[in-house]
C-alpha cells in the first residue's frame, strides 16, 4: 500500500472524529481499510509460509495451518 493511501486513511479517521464524513468518504474509507487489511494478511501469510519448527530430534518441519475448529 502506498504511503499516500495510508495518509488518506488517517486523514479520513481524523475527519470522522471531528466533523464527520460524507457518504462517498465513508465508502472510500471502507475501501482503503479493506485494501490495507488484505495486504497486511497477505504479507503475514507470506512470512508464516517461511517459518519452520525445529523438533526435539533436530529436524525441521514446515509450519502447518491448523484445521478449523468446527
Amino acid at each position: 500500500m502506498k504511503k499516500e493511501d495510508i495518509e488518506r486513511i488517517n486523514e479520513l479517521a481524523r475527519k470522522k472524529k471531528t466533523v464527520g464524513l460524507s457518504a462517498s468518504e465513508v465508502e472510500e474509507q471502507q475501501r482503503l481499510r479493506r485494501q490495507y487489511i488484505d495486504e497486511f494478511k497477505e504479507n503475514l501469510k507470506s512470512t508464516l509460509d517461511q517459518v519452520y519448527i525445529e523438533r526435539e530430534d533436530g529436524t525441521y518441519e514446515k509450519l502447518k495451518k491448523k484445521p478449523p475448529l468446527n
